[in-house]
């Protein structure tokens, strides 16, 4: 097999200008020319991993089959490949301290003063090259977070520089940056992305192809001039419109020819057109419903949407698969009362209970599926939302009125949802959790089944308590079925209402394996549902 190419990743002038997405973007190009392809995503905090961090702070926490708690980016390469990520897909500076500080306490180092350079950007050439070195990918595309210039960033930078002058024509630089307008002037100014390129070069790293964002086209003067000022090719000045949906981006950037400019830099063939049929047929049906519905959003961080970031692409997902334009109505949990219920969820087609940990905003959300089960609203709830709806069940229909999670209230009298029996002694908060893909089958018969079209399927988690299985017969009997069971631990995964029109809640996070190709399929009944529903009112 032919050596890996490598594809570096960097943006300049300010952050939040999309290089995940155009990472993802050019992943599925190379993809959809036959090249295998994966992304990784090297962050420069000091966190081990996002698993901790609040997500006002830093947007939701993704999770891979693996178990490994991971930036949202890593959501957008599995929805743009349809193929999974794993550990080695996210590093974060944390990580690669924490490993070089354990060797060196093993000795590993024989005794030498542990340096920058070469100890900590070693470290950092072997994180970017194991996917390589699986000799499963042709291409591997590395995000390098942050801006350029940023402190924090360096030792990113100063790895690839090596790794460039290692590898020799096997990598690529991709550099996003920002050309901004002026409208007091008219004009487009190319000076931040001059300076940018600069203060790459004052590392070492001289970029080959630029990925210009901008509000207007770019002209070919302008084009020739950054070009020029920056020392690459003319056709390597790429622009970057600013698109309706971040699923159009990968049509604008075969467009503009990303792909083929990249593929020649590293000498690859262009093995045809890239395919993006599917992907195509996915964004006429984005842009083109034939219906609409709107679903409430029940949350806690809803002031923030990348906290939900995976669920919301879900929705885009399954909305496209049933022809329809799913429209989110975001509700504040710690807003919901048994008064204002009805008018803030009076005429949602659905209601979905989000995942979350913690007390605040809680009982709004057991508010919420009260009264989405009695009015018969489809409902869907997610990890913690699968618990209130047990918690809920529990005490308006069972009549246990002190009914509880023990994270709420440790003392409660009536614990349906308690702390599993692996994490009573855990005291380190961060990556205990259980975490990753985890199997479950299906009870014959049940909605549940009748969704997924087959009895066993695998999930990934993210949670400490769980559904307590001393009250499982009770409510069982009360008509709140266990539908889904881990085979292994016997931990109950999904909950359904038969007597409802569509009722589910699951331990689980779905919303982490839909992607454009495969939405996921409760999302998809879900949808369906909730269209269904609105069909039945009016």
């Amino acid at each position: 097999m032919a050596a890996t190419k490598y594809i570096f990743v960097t943006g300049g002038v300010t952050s939040s200008l999309g290089k995940g997405i155009i990472a993802a973007s050019l992943a599925k190009l190379l993809q959809a020319r036959g090249y295998s392809v994966t992304i990784q995503k090297l962050d420069p905090y000091i966190n081990i991993d996002p698993g901790t961090l609040n997500p006002y702070e830093h947007g939701e926490c993704y999770v891979t089959n693996d178990g490994a708690e991971t930036d949202l980016d890593l959501g957008h390469y599995e929805r743009f490949l349809n193929r999974p990520t794993s550990q080695a897909n996210n590093v974060t500076t944390g990580r690669i301290y924490q490993s070089v500080i354990e060797k060196e306490r093993k000795g590993e180092f024989l005794g030498k003063t542990v340096q920058v350079i070469p100890h900590i950007t070693d470290e950092i050439k072997h994180r970017i090259k194991l996917l390589g070195d699986t000799g499963e990918f042709e291409v591997v595309i590395t995000e390098i977070g942050g801006t350029v210039g940023d402190i924090e960033a360096l030792p990113y930078i100063e790895s690839v520089r090596q790794l460039i002058w290692e590898l020799g024509d096997d990598c690529c630089v991709v550099h996003l940056t920002l050309i901004p307008y002026l409208a007091t002037t008219g004009e487009l100014k190319t000076k931040p992305t001059q300076h940018s390129v600069k203060t790459l070069l004052e590392s070492g790293l001289q970029p080959d192809v630029l990925v210009c964002r901008s509000e207007h086209d770019l002209s070919d003067d302008i084009k020739r001039k950054l070009a020029q000022f920056c020392n690459v090719r003319k056709e390597a000045v790429v622009e970057s419109l600013d698109a309706k949906t971040i699923y159009a981006v990968p049509v604008l950037m075969q467009n503009e020819g990303l792909d083929q400019v990249v593929l020649k830099k590293l000498g690859l063939p262009l093995q045809g057109e890239s395919d993006l049929k599917n992907w195509k047929e996915f964004l006429s049906k984005l842009e083109y419903p034939k219906k609409e519905v709107e679903i409430g959003l029940i949350g806690k961080y809803v002031e923030l949407k990348d906290a939900y970031k995976s669920i919301v692409e879900a929705f885009i997902h399954a909305g496209a698969e049933n022809e329809c334009h799913v429209k989110l109505k975001w509700i504040h949990s710690e807003s919901l009362s048994e008064h204002e219920m009805s008018e803030q969820i009076k005429g949602l087609n659905g209601v979905l209970v989000a995942p979350g940990f913690g007390d605040r905003g809680f009982e709004g959300k057991l508010e919420a599926v009260r009264y989405a089960r009695e009015e018969g609203i489809p409902f869907l709830g997610i990890c913690l939302g699968m618990q209130a709806a047990v918690i809920e069940y529990a005490r308006n229909v069972l009549g246990l009125e002190n009914a509880h999670s023990t994270e709420m209230d440790s003392d409660s009298a009536h614990p349906v949802i308690d702390l599993m029996d692996d994490q009573k002694e855990i005291s380190n908060k961060g990556g205990t959790m259980r975490l990753g893909a985890y199997d479950c089958v299906l009870r014959e018969g049940s909605k549940a089944a009748e969704i997924y079209k087959r009895r066993e399927i695998n999930e990934r988690h993210r949670h400490r308590y769980e559904y307590n299985n001393a009250y499982k017969d009770q409510l069982t009997e009360a008509g709140l079925i266990a539908s889904g069971v881990n085979p292994d631990t016997g931990l109950v995964e999904i909950v359904e209402i038969e007597q409802h029109p569509w009722f589910l809640g699951v331990q689980f996070h779905p919303e982490y394996k839909s992607t454009v190709i495969n939405p996921h399929p409760l999302f998809v009944g879900f949808v369906k549902a909730a269209l269904l529903h609105k069909s039945s009112v009016n």
